[in-house]
């Protein structure tokens, strides 16, 4: 299966994100969001091949499936929800998938809307060779910083979200595109069922609340405790569950809030996973 064009860490190592254009390499390289050429060097394999990557996160029908299905496999959405303006911090409906991958040593998303068009990418950058073995070989990783950069179509960064090396809890800062801090996502406890707030400015603007203990779904709440936004894990088979480190989520924001609590409501569904896995 061939990998679609977009952005990719650059398989180079000299930029953050390299242009594929389905078939090749290409010099478009982007790095903190400003765009520029670099020559491809000595890379022949594709995103996929690089990253030993199974399976299309992209697939239409499985994003409906997402979108639709009930239970564990699906949000069951009916019909399509009003609103939108074709961005990740827009749009009412968000499908966040990672790519399946045998062996994961960079985590990457991909987000679609409702429509099944892709609004952006999730990609682990700053990662050096030390700590990418570590990721193959332990878990020590989880006590390691992460950052993850999120871009649109284009290349452009839309948010930056680093979780800090931590001991017990995790925090993840959200940042613009330029490094300025919008707020932070802080874990409230080591046990029992997920717990985050989400705080802007020394104040509490909302909070993410586990409904299991397995993180399963997700209610996010304004300062009120009134839910204002969903994440639902869907879940593809036990097969893919057990050999690749996909995990994919369907976001259901009720109503749009004011900024900073919309960005960090949007941020919470693209790092929660970060947020958890490197803790296991």
């Amino acid at each position: 299966m061939s990998t679609p064009a977009n952005w990719y860490p650059d398989p180079n190592g000299r930029a953050d994100l390299r242009y594929w254009d389905g078939e090749a390499w290409t010099d478009q390289v982007s790095t903190d969001g400003a765009q520029s050429t670099d020559p491809v060097e000595g890379v022949a394999s594709s995103p996929e091949v690089d990253a030993l990557t199974v399976g299309n996160a992209g697939e239409a029908d499985m994003i409906q499936k997402q979108i639709t299905d009930q239970g564990i496999r699906g949000a069951g959405l009916t019909g399509q929800v009003e609103g939108g303006g074709g961005t990740i911090l827009t749009e009412p409906v968000l499908v966040v998938n990672q790519k399946a991958k045998l062996i994961e040593l960079n985590n990457q998303y991909s987000v679609f809307g409702q429509d099944g068009q892709q609004l952006a990418m999730v990609n682990q950058v700053g990662q050096s060779a030390a700590k990418k073995i570590l990721r193959f070989v332990s878990s020590l990783d989880q006590f390691m910083t992460h950052k993850l950069q999120i871009t649109d179509n284009s290349g452009q960064v839309v948010m930056q979200l680093t979780r800090p090396r931590k001991v017990i809890k995790s925090t993840v800062i959200v940042e613009d595109a330029a490094g300025n801090e919008i707020g932070r996502i802080v874990q409230q406890k080591a046990i029992g069922k997920i717990n985050f707030n989400l705080e802007a400015n020394g104040q509490t603007l909302g909070s993410i609340k586990g409904e299991n203990w397995r993180a399963w779904n997700f209610r996010i709440e304004d300062a009120q405790g009134t839910e204002v936004a969903r994440i639902s894990k869907t879940f593809e088979g036990f097969a893919k569950a057990m050999f690749t480190t996909a995990d994919n989520y369907v976001v259901q924001i009720h109503q749009r809030m004011p900024e900073p609590l919309n960005t960090l409501i949007v941020a919470s569904a693209l790092s929660i996973d970060t947020a958890l896995k490197q803790d296991s």
